[in-house]
């Protein structure tokens, strides 16, 4: 070889290594010792062995202040690039807190920025793996311009290609927002954080004193804020759980997520849950053992469990088809609807049918939260984003009513009404504008009032408007409901059904965007 092509063969080699280094094995050490991965090793572990293909690996920062021009390290705190993940096209960047703590700079931005516009062009799906400082101070607004155009991506990109985020370290400041607007959060418990303002600045701003697990940590954001969908135990299993998830997804809005085979029969019957619903309508019973006894295979991702369960939300495959589920819990609250039940729900639908996700709704609601707090927090506002969401949505949509329908919730919970392709119940439904002892005591004031032994004129009157309201068959006369099933069949129909709504085609008024009630 020609010794001058060898010395720029060298050269390449030299500055390789420097960013294969990164922040250098001291550096790499101290991440090892928190419980945390290099960015590397977390993109390794995502992704199909030997495809990545990084792009910018020479990138560095053009900051000369403050004795930057002297700390220059390739790659700039940021690993980018495009990957298989099962034989699937992503683009993803991981963020590296062995170089500057992993702080944005303007040049750190625009490689983000590039794989995210790679992503829009190919039709493919953006993964990003946070762990960073936040802005480089020492950029001052160069750094924060880059988060916003970062930040105008993900809105450009969202219902057009599926984008993900892992907190797999700290998250503060304006950093938070990106990863807020994508369509799945995963946070590791322990190691990472989100807030928009630190324990430092609120102790000085309001005086409160807390700890960062406490205030943006995993179980913070699953369970009180909502912020986040998922929380692992450690990082292997949080990247375990974004190649779980992308199974369900599509790579685009243009297309179908990928069928996925199953030796479970579509014909199986479910003796069990012909008695799944007590005989007692009060006693509650886990609506998740339904989905995962239908399910292909019991297999159910569940998608923020630990916020609002009242309402359940997550995936499953019908039929080798990728579905969403959106179900009451009776198990918790009765599986009322309330502000934080609604909220989520409604986002989940507004996903899936973005996607072209198929939606199954499972319904035993009793209606809405009674209570000032409720109303005062926006109960009104808030459950109209559900109904919004289910009216809005054009995909197939497939209703079972388990037991109870009551009131505005029935309409609300995806009704033939909001244009549900097809409406089943079971035997044990209960479609009616209230419950039976609701119903009586407004129907029968005066009569109970007057009544020689109100007690069993009462119990004589609830039985009769149970008999009469506290079924299916006044809904499916009036074609509400369109069939009403024997339990063990669930799963037989619901393939069948998704089946026959394959080519379903529905759209909205033309329009810039409707204005859903945020």
């Amino acid at each position: 070889m020609h010794p001058d092509h060898q010395a720029l063969i060298d050269e390449l080699g030299k500055t390789d290594a420097l960013a294969l280094a990164a922040g250098g094995a001291d550096a790499i050490a101290r991440q090892h010792a928190r419980g945390k991965l290099t960015a590397r090793e977390r993109i390794d572990a995502l992704i199909d062995p030997g495809t990545f293909r990084e792009l910018d690996r020479h990138v560095v920062h053009r900051c000369i202040d403050f004795g930057m021009d002297k700390r220059r390290v390739p790659g700039d705190g940021v690993v980018t690039g495009y990957a298989r993940v099962d034989g699937r096209l992503v683009y993803l960047f991981a963020q590296d807190f062995t170089v500057f703590g992993g702080t944005l700079s303007g040049a750190y931005a625009k490689k983000v920025c590039k794989v995210m516009d790679l992503a829009m062009k190919n039709g493919a799906p953006v993964i990003g793996m946070n762990d960073s400082g936040g802005a480089r101070i020492q950029e001052g607004v160069e750094s924060l311009g880059g988060y916003a155009d970062i930040f105008l991506r993900n809105t450009l990109a969202s219902g057009v290609v599926p984008q993900l985020s892992a907190i797999l370290g700290p998250c503060a400041g304006g950093a938070v927002y990106s990863p807020a607007i994508t369509d799945f959060l995963i946070m590791a418990r322990d190691t990472s954080f989100m807030f928009v303002t630190g324990p430092d600045v609120i102790k000085t701003v309001t005086h409160e004193e807390v700890t960062q697990e406490a205030l943006g940590g995993a179980t913070a954001h699953t369970q009180i804020s909502g912020v986040a969908h998922f929380a692992a135990d450690d990082e292997p299993s949080a990247i375990a759980l974004l190649r779980a998830l992308l199974a369900y997804l599509p790579q685009n809005n243009m297309e179908e997520a990928p069928r996925r085979a199953s030796a479970d029969p579509t014909d199986r019957e479910i003796p069990e849950l012909d008695e799944i619903v007590p005989a007692n309508p009060n006693k509650p019973y886990d609506i998740k053992d339904v989905i995962t006894a239908v399910a292909d295979d019991g297999t159910f991702l569940e998608v923020q469990a630990d916020y609002a369960a009242n309402i359940v939300i997550g995936f499953c495959h019908l039929g080798g088809r990728s579905v969403g589920v959106v179900a009451n819990q009776p198990a918790v609250l009765a599986g009322v609807l309330d502000v934080n039940a609604s909220v989520k729900a409604a986002r989940f639908v507004r996903f899936c049918d973005a996607f072209n996700i198929p939606l199954w709704v499972v319904e035993d609601v009793p209606g809405f939260l009674p209570g000032t707090a409720q109303e005062h927090g926006g109960i009104i506002r808030h459950g109209a984003k559900l109904l919004y969401a289910f009216a809005e949505a054009t995909v197939p949509k497939v209703t079972l009513i388990t037991r109870k329908a009551y009131g505005g919730a029935y309409c609300v919970m995806n009704s033939k009404h909001l244009r549900a392709d097809l409406n089943f119940a079971w035997p044990t439904a209960e479609i009616a504008v209230m419950g039976a002892d609701g119903a009586v005591n407004v129907i029968f004031r005066n009569e109970l009032a007057a009544a020689d032994d109100p007690v069993a004129r009462r119990a004589a009157l609830v039985a009769d408007y149970r008999a009469r309201f506290a079924n299916p068959w006044r809904a499916a006369e009036l074609g509400f409901v369109d069939e009403v099933l024997r339990p063990r069949f669930t799963r037989a129909r619901l393939v069948d059904a998704f089946d026959s709504l394959d080519n379903k085609r529905d759209h909205n008024p033309p329009r810039k965007h409707g204005n859903i009630p945020l």
